[in-house]
């Protein structure tokens, strides 16, 4: 064949549709292989008709001038021959040559054409018998096998084809003998002349003679090693960035690495990052040189068909300055080793566990890729494979592991900035919340709070016991709209807010009122309009009660919070109906107040929304479900709240979840004495005198001589001042109180009086001998009050609560 000019080869099958393109045929059409393989050849070729390769008399060649429709849409007139594969007329396929017209007859001949075709021809051909032992292979093949012609004869497939798709191949190659049809597919697998495994386009095609008896079956093959790798890569680098950060959790996302990567493109992968990372710290800029410390967030292994997973996030190691790792973090860039470099040998010596693991797995080729997002570095990922069904890692296999691993860094850092901010607003928010809970007699309290997902963030819900004057309690149970730093500064915001209203002690309806207002204000200087927008500024719900243990009785009243249960010493359940009220931030709506009387032993649960509400069921369905909880058999208030808890939020909370379980108490009457006073300064001295006599009674002896002293001053207030009816009443709990009532509401002012004024000294003396003092106002005028502590070994109220632990309550 020498001195022809150049001709291309184009196999077909039976369908007509390409199955073997040499480069002759690349270089006169302007089609790749790739391109050309599996298409319609007429459609390909722009023409309507081939030259059939075979007619009614049987197989015969055929030539003809035919144009040609290029790769640029040129029309060439080319020569075009066709020569039939297998017999009989059965069409089961057809070598097309294409060249210039032939110089010389000879060419035409049908055994010129056969020799060049299954000899000379750029393709990988092999003859089979009807026992699929080769018979004859091509001068591609012989290549492609490593094996002379005298030693592949007789031999099958499986001998110079290893790996499992070697042997479904050689399958379907008997199924193209009993039924006649062409089988076309594509084989993964290691030939011997080819250490590494190649993915080769195969078709077999059985072969007849004149008379249609099956001779044997004719193999062709293409390699495509390069296409496949191409398209794995893309489905890999999809499959990535579908899976890869579905969640702001930094060991999912660790993860979810691992998972796209083994068994795709490793045997096995880590992901280490800096222990900074973990902790939502700001990791140093740049590479980093040195020993380094890093912490396991996620390991997948493949070993001998079986996955195994540790994600242990506090397995840590130290890498020294030599090891793989370190190298990669202090130059900022991948590498690729194998076992048996100085490195790895190194490295794998520092540990008799690690050198077991190494040869357990069998592992021959290692890479190594630093976590870099926005010019921080994070970590490193690590890639191993073994000997099982993967190649050793070339240089080209970085790229694809380094899109990989860009890709999850984007999402760490994503993860690790959710963390910072997270971290943060915790523990802004349990500064912002009670430290210590009041010691006070009213109430025994129980309480849980649980920040909320990592997903969601960190919400504003707040709840707050804070003592009152008179030996009454406030409870209150809040929720700020949204989440994370903003809205746990909201909540702090809020809850002093309602500390300093409390001070005052107004009616619950009027604290809210102020709170309402409170809240335009502070989004209008926000620069937001929340009648406009509530979601765009502050926003929230509140619950406030008070309750007084001599007599009995909680005022309640409610900003758009959830209505409060109640669980009688019966241990029937029923949601009190409290005015809802609209949230706060809205304005120009009133709030309600409602009281009611409290038994003994009653229970009160006060909670957020978070506790009832799920996207799974209603809020009624919560609501029963917390009615439930609530009968619940318990040792204690602190068991029921852990019960109320975990029944109601099985998987854990969506939303910031609050839940306070207040039981109530009342005084002991004989601890409360009270007098009318008639307006008349001459009862003053009975009034004080009695005092004293009911303090001995109690046995607070040296508390008498300041409280006679109290008692004088605000009751001759009360009469020079105020207004009939007067009252004094003294409370004897944690500590002694005395409380002077009258019909004017008008509040006193404490005032430093001047050397030679005859009055204005009162109210100083009595802040300079109480503990606390205050006023309040009543439906029937004012109340001005103060507590003395008293001394220590005098009798004492019913037990303290502990004091609470903020860190015990999340």
């Amino acid at each position: 064949m020498e001195g022809l000019p150049v001709r291309g080869l184009i196999v077909t099958d039976r369908r007509g549709l390409v199955v073997g393109w040499n480069p002759g045929a690349e270089g006169l059409l302007g089609y790749t292989a790739a391109e050309a393989v599996g298409q319609p050849v007429a459609e390909l070729l722009g023409v309507a008709e081939l030259p059939a390769p075979d007619d009614a008399d049987g197989p015969r060649e055929r030539h003809t001038v035919l144009p040609l429709r290029h790769r640029d849409g040129n029309l060439l007139t080319l020569q075009v021959s066709g020569h039939p594969v297998g017999g009989g007329g059965t069409g089961l396929g057809a070598v097309l040559l294409i060249g210039p017209p032939p110089q010389h007859s000879a060419f035409l001949e049908r055994g010129t054409l056969a020799t060049w075709a299954l000899d000379a021809a750029p393709m990988a051909l092999t003859v089979y018998d009807t026992e699929l032992r080769c018979v004859w292979q091509s001068e591609r093949m012989r290549r492609l096998s490593g094996i002379p012609d005298e030693e592949r004869r007789g031999r099958r497939l499986t001998d110079v084809l290893t790996g499992p798709d070697a042997v479904e191949w050689e399958g379907r190659m008997r199924l193209a003998l009993l039924t006649g049809e062409e089988q076309v597919g594509e084989v993964k697998g290691t030939l011997l002349a080819e250490p590494a495994s190649r993915v080769l386009s195969v078709s077999a095609t059985p072969l007849r003679d004149g008379g249609g008896r099956t001779l044997g079956v004719c193999t062709t093959v293409t390699d495509v090693t390069q296409a496949s790798r191409d398209r794995e890569r893309l489905a890999l680098l999809n499959d990535a960035s579908v899976r890869i950060g579905s969640t702001l959790d930094v060991a999912q996302t660790g993860r979810e690495l691992t998972e796209v990567a083994v068994p795709r493109f490793s045997n096995f992968a880590r992901v280490d990052l800096l222990e900074a990372l973990l902790r939502g710290d700001e990791p140093a800029p740049g590479p980093i040189p040195g020993a380094v410390r890093l912490r396991r967030i996620a390991e997948l292994t493949l070993f001998e068909g079986v996955t195994e997973t540790r994600d242990a996030a506090d397995d840590s190691d130290v890498y020294l300055a030599d090891s793989p790792a370190a190298l990669c973090l202090a130059s900022g860039r991948s590498a690729v080793y194998r076992t048996t470099d100085p490195e790895i040998r190194a490295w794998a010596a520092e540990s008799p566990a690690r050198q077991a693991k190494i040869a357990r797995y069998d592992t021959h080729s290692w890479m190594l890729v630093p976590v870099r997002a926005r010019g921080t570095t994070l970590g490193v990922v690590m890639f191993v494979r073994n000997r099982e069904n993967l190649d050793p890692f070339e240089p080209e296999d970085l790229s694809l592991a380094e899109d990989l691993v860009a890709r999850a860094a984007v999402c760490l850092d994503n993860a690790r900035r959710f963390t910072r901010e997270r971290t943060a607003a915790l523990a802004l928010q349990r500064s912002l919340l009670p430290q210590r809970l009041p010691d006070q007699s009213a109430v025994q309290v129980a309480y849980r709070y649980l920040p909320a997902s990592a997903d969601t963030g960190v919400g504003g819900d707040w709840f707050d016991v804070i003592r009152l004057s008179g030996e009454r309690v406030a409870l209150v149970v809040g929720d700020v709209v949204g989440h994370g730093i903003h809205a746990s500064a909201a909540m702090g915001r809020l809850r002093i807010a309602v500390r300093a209203l409390a001070d005052v002690d107004p009616t619950p309806d009027e604290l809210l009122t102020r709170l309402d207002d409170l809240v335009i204000q502070l989004s209008a200087e926000s620069g937001g309009d929340l009648r406009d927008d509530p979601a765009s500024d502050i926003g929230a719900t509140c619950l406030y009660a008070v309750y007084d243990p001599v007599s009995g009785r909680c005022s309640l009243a409610r900003a758009g919070h959830p209505a409060p249960a109640l669980v009688a010493p019966d241990g029937s359940v029923r949601f009190l109906e409290v005015p809802a009220g609209p949230p706060l931030g809205l304005g120009g709506m009133p709030f309600e107040s409602v009281e009611v009387t409290l038994e003994p032993g009653s229970l009160l649960a006060l909670y957020t929304d978070g506790l009832i509400e799920s996207r799974q069921h209603d809020v009624d369905v919560g609501m029963e479900a917390l009615r439930r909880s609530l009968t619940t058999p318990a040792d204690s208030l602190e068991h029921l709240c852990d019960q109320v808890v975990r029944r109601q939020l099985p998987g854990g909370p969506a939303d910031d979840a609050a839940l306070l379980l207040v039981r109530t108490r009342m005084l002991d009457a004989g601890r409360v004495a009270a007098w009318g006073v008639a307006a008349d300064p001459a009862a003053v001295a009975r009034v004080r005198a009695e005092s004293v006599r009911k303090l001995v009674s109690w046995g607070l002896d040296e508390a008498a001589f300041v409280t006679e002293l109290v008692v004088s001053e605000l009751v001759t207030n009360a009469i020079r001042y105020g207004g009939s009816p007067i009252q004094l009443r003294l409370i004897y709990d944690q500590a002694l109180t005395c409380e002077v009532s009258d019909a004017n509401s008008t509040a006193p002012h404490m005032r430093r009086a001047r050397t030679f004024d005859e009055g204005g000294r009162g109210l100083l003396m009595v802040a300079r001998l109480t503990q606390r003092w205050g006023t309040r106002q009543t439906p029937m005028g004012k109340t001005i009050w103060c507590e003395q502590r008293l001394p220590t070994g005098t009798g004492a109220g019913p037990p303290r609560p502990e004091a609470w632990d903020p860190a015990d309550a999340a």
